[in-house]
């Protein structure tokens, strides 16, 4: 194997691991406003959670749409096995994505009769996410293939470890839109999220601690990258890092401070996803698929980089440019949606 065509595939699979870490994390809070949504029963509460997401929301789902492109276009085997594998849970995400969209500019328009769009802005929030744990829960658990090709049943996914996973990036992406409320917002809405953020961080961290137990005893190759010598003695400071963290978070919500518990709350997302990224690598569809095997010809790897590396920067320099112009926090009765 050319270095070239060992380094593309990596390269390639760097910058869909980037993707999907960003949408996690900037869609996650979106989605953890949707979620948190039914504990605010008042309107000018939830019109003050629109008003702090209003303007990044949209952006935000450029990285899913760059994971799940990127995807197609550099390793098609692993799409190709991908998505027959999970397509249920697949497109009942989009679907639930779709129905958030459109009920959050809705929502505006039909005021005041617009309870049914705040229940599907809700509902698509929460079952986006479920969706999303359940295909990370089917990837994780392995994807059966034979010849090449998917061999498992179109409902291989649904089992009580992708149900889990489920339920626990549901309670993981509230717990980030709690903090971002912390940093978001002030009054009522501030000091609710305040009260829910503690038990949203310890759910989390119950829900991290099962997938790091469950995964090594269903599946005995990330047992042995986790638990072999010399493996362990470097892997085994991640949970050391992630009590860190999560303490720091915890600390944050206590003393009221703004920036402190949202940073956290991502430090725990991202040091969740090096656990499951260390537990897979080299595997692009676990347990057989690896980068290599699954990347497309390095023609066509190399052209669609050239194209990826000038459009990527600004992407995140626009990601970068309205947070920036849109930081601080929005009081009661603020917004540009009037």
């Amino acid at each position: 194997m050319s270095n070239l065509s060992y380094t593309v595939p990596v390269i390639w699979a760097l910058i869909i691991g980037l993707a999907v870490a960003l949408y996690v994390v900037l869609d996650g809070f979106d989605l953890g406003i949707g979620i948190l949504f039914p504990f605010f029963p008042q309107e000018e509460e939830r019109d003050q959670m629109m008003n702090s997401i209003a303007p990044f929301w949209d952006g935000n789902e450029t990285w899913l749409v760059l994971g799940g492109a990127g995807l197609l276009v550099a390793f098609p085997l692993a799409y190709a096995l991908i998505m027959p594998a999970l397509y249920l849970p697949i497109i009942v995400m989009l679907l639930a994505l779709i129905f958030r969209g459109v009920s959050f500019e809705f929502r505006w328009v039909a005021k005041p009769r617009h309870r049914k769009w705040d229940i599907a802005f809700a509902a698509g929030s929460i079952i986006a996410a479920f969706s999303q744990g359940v295909v990370l829960g089917g990837l994780l658990q392995g994807v059966r293939i034979e010849n090449g090709q998917f061999a498992g049943g179109a409902i291989d996914w649904l089992t009580p470890f992708s149900m889990m996973c489920g339920v626990g990036l549901v309670v993981g992406y509230a717990l980030l839109g709690a903090t971002w409320m912390m940093m978001k917002t002030e009054g009522k809405v501030e000091q609710r999220a305040r009260k829910m953020g503690v038990p949203l961080l310890f759910g989390l961290l119950a829900f991290i601690a099962l997938v790091s137990i469950w995964t090594p005893l269903q599946i005995g190759r990330i047992a042995e990258r986790w638990f072999s010598v010399p493996n362990f003695y470097f892997l085994s400071q991640i949970p050391l890092v992630t009590l860190l963290v999560a303490w720091l978070c915890w600390r944050g919500i206590r003393r009221g401070k703004s920036i402190q518990p949202f940073a956290s709350a991502i430090g725990l997302f991202m040091l969740a996803y090096a656990g499951l990224i260390i537990s897979n690598a080299p595997y692009m569809v676990p347990p057989t698929v690896t980068i290599w095997d699954a990347a497309a010809d390095l023609s066509s790897q190399v052209f669609m980089l050239i194209g990826t590396v000038v459009l990527l920067p600004l992407i995140v320099g626009y990601t970068v440019l309205v947070f920036w112009v849109f930081r601080g926090k929005v009081r009661p009765g603020e917004g540009y949606h009037h």
